[in-house]
């Protein structure tokens, strides 16, 4: 069978696997598509649950992907309400929960990750919530108002966007972090500085250095959060954003090779030739920082989604590119290039103070990353300078008389 008649089969209605099938098409692809997703609805955007959705500023139209009548006409044969049982890499075929199996030339795992689940008692109760899924999003809308407050576990971007969308919407918002800053696990402490005085400013309370023992509820449902120093803080729901987990069992199980993400190379491929990993549940090559890392982004779920449709239309792969990933926090928007790890300086451009400002962070004068706020021409230009890895001027990067345009070229 030629390559344009094979099956595919994405496993993941999610971001990625949509965009999976919508490139294919682009890309000239004729053969049978199957997309088989457990949610009920089409693919979807997922950041903006935690923005424009919580704060009713968009739709499930506005969210979409693609039109649902998409998958139709372009041939996609889109399986909602199902999920994936197994997966038979020598039979090069997908078993059902519902009984049913798909056969595949080609199999796309898109399955992405799941929250990490706070183990406490009372976790359990109605209003102890996570936001992956447009369905949990909707329920944390509902919870919210005038006269409600919100309690966020987890200092991390979800959780200070929620905490934001909360504020919108009128609520109370209380943001616990464990650690001694909001932001410690993936922002530098002049990025966390900024974002706590920002929201503090918009009424926003920090309990910081202090962990969750559990919760407290009344006829189900969640009524407080009580804190590892005794205290308990009242609350009307409560997000849990603590991490995601890769949801790679299905692949582990498949004899695929693992590690904190389904392991694949440069083209999205797989330890088996036939299977491809995108998105979330993947752990890929960053050769500028000669490593592998799993990226929860969308433009992570876009570059991959890219790859393994080039693979299987027969096109050139695109080289890798600069990772960028962003964050909607009341007026601000915060846009990230690159990787901060390995860094031996890091030189902030710009105020923090005028909420405009950028944070680059540099190992032997080569920018490896750019945190950007409100300042759209550092982060364009970071990238530009991060892909080439050229040497800047210190001087210039430094000196906001001096534009970015002048400083990358």
């Amino acid at each position: 069978m030629s390559e344009a008649l094979s099956h595919v089969v994405i496993v993941g209605a999610g971001h990625a696997g949509g965009s999976a099938a919508a490139f294919l098409r682009q890309y000239g692809f004729e053969g049978p598509i199957t997309l088989i997703g457990e949610e009920p609805i089409p693919p979807y955007q997922r950041p903006p649950l935690s923005k424009a959705w919580l704060k009713g500023e968009a739709d499930a139209d506005a969210l979409a992907l693609k039109p649902e009548s998409f998958y139709a006409e372009n041939g996609v044969d889109l399986r909602l309400n199902s999920r994936v049982d197994r997966i038979d890499p020598a039979a090069k075929t997908v078993h059902l929960t519902d009984g049913n199996s798909v056969s595949y030339d080609f199999l796309i795992l898109a399955t992405g990750a799941r929250a990490r689940t706070l183990n406490a008692p009372g976790a359990d109760l109605y209003g102890v919530m996570a936001l992956p899924t447009a369905a949990d999003a909707e329920m944390l809308k509902a919870a919210l108002g005038p006269g409600k407050s919100l309690a966020v576990i987890g200092g991390g971007y979800i959780g200070l966007e929620a905490a934001a969308s909360a504020r919108a919407l009128g609520a109370e918002a209380v943001v616990i972090e464990v650690q001694p800053r909001v932001l410690a696990r993936v922002a530098c402490e002049t990025l966390s500085t900024f974002f706590q005085d920002y929201h503090r400013a918009r009424g926003v309370r920090f309990e910081l250095n202090v962990g969750v023992n559990g919760f407290e509820g009344a006829d189900g449902r969640v009524t407080g959060v009580k804190l590892s120093d005794g205290r308990t803080l009242a609350c009307d729901a409560a997000l849990v954003g603590i991490g995601a987990l890769p949801n790679e069992e299905l692949a582990k199980a498949a004899g695929l090779t693992c590690a904190d993400g389904v392991v694949v190379d440069l083209s999205s491929r797989t330890s088996d030739p036939s299977i491809f990993a995108i998105g979330d549940v993947s752990r890929r090559p960053a050769p500028l920082y000669e490593r592998d890392v799993r990226l929860e982004s969308v433009a992570n779920a876009l570059e991959q989604a890219k790859q393994v449709a080039s693979v299987i239309a027969g096109r050139p792969v695109a080289p890798p590119e600069v990772t960028w990933n962003w964050s909607d926090q009341y007026d601000l928007k915060l846009q990230i290039a690159g990787l901060a790890v390995d860094a031996d300086e890091i030189l902030v451009r710009g105020d923090p103070a005028s909420a405009k400002f950028a944070v680059f962070h540099l190992k032997d004068g080569q920018v490896r990353a750019v945190e950007a706020v409100n300042a759209a021409p550092e982060f364009m230009a970071g990238r530009q300078l991060i892909a080439s890895r050229r040497t800047v001027a210190r001087d210039k990067l430094a000196d906001t008389t001096v534009s970015m345009k002048e400083v990358a070229a």
